[in-house]
């Protein structure tokens, strides 16, 4: 999770391949009007998000495998909406500052979400810092670093609940 340009998806991507599970790109699943807004240059509501983390949820859900979703889940209560539909969910927050998440969108080709839109991100978001089931990471790192970082951690959170149960 995390604002548009943090690597939100390469680093699921990644994650999936390295748990052998699989990867749902949060993004394909927002509806249309959705997209319009977003292409326009309008932040997403409340109301937009909503029935999209329902989607997400159900998504999950229907996995028999372990899943990783790359979803921004800017605020408390979009994480909240997705953990009510997903037992024992766990977020890896992608930490990056306002001036490189800029840098890195604005170098995208032929994606439908606009630099403009990053501030707003930015503006919205409520840090996970302190949740439960929740690793803070920073973007800045590479890839590969996180990736095994997560993997870890995400181990071993699936290791102390079975333990615990």
């Amino acid at each position: 999770m995390g604002v548009s340009g943090s690597g939100k998806s390469t680093l699921a991507r990644r994650l999936a391949q390295a748990l052998n599970g699989s990867f749902i790109e949060g993004d394909d699943h927002h509806a249309e009007d959705s997209r319009d807004k977003m292409r326009r240059g309008i932040a997403l509501c409340d109301s937009d998000r909503e029935p999209w983390l329902d989607r997400l949820s159900a998504c999950m859900r229907a996995n028999a495998d372990t899943t990783v979703l790359s979803c921004s889940a800017l605020k408390r209560s979009y994480r909240a909406r997705l953990r009510a539909g997903v037992d024992e969910l766990k977020f890896v927050f992608l930490d990056i500052s306002l001036s490189e998440a800029i840098e890195r969108v604005s170098q995208r080709r032929g994606h439908e979400f606009p630099t403009s839109l990053v501030a707003d991100q930015f503006a919205a978001l409520e840090s996970p810092a302190g949740e439960g089931r929740v690793l803070c990471l920073s973007a800045g790192q590479a890839v590969g670093r996180n990736v095994a970082a997560a993997a870890r951690w995400i181990r071993s959170e699936m290791e102390h609940s079975v333990s615990i149960e």
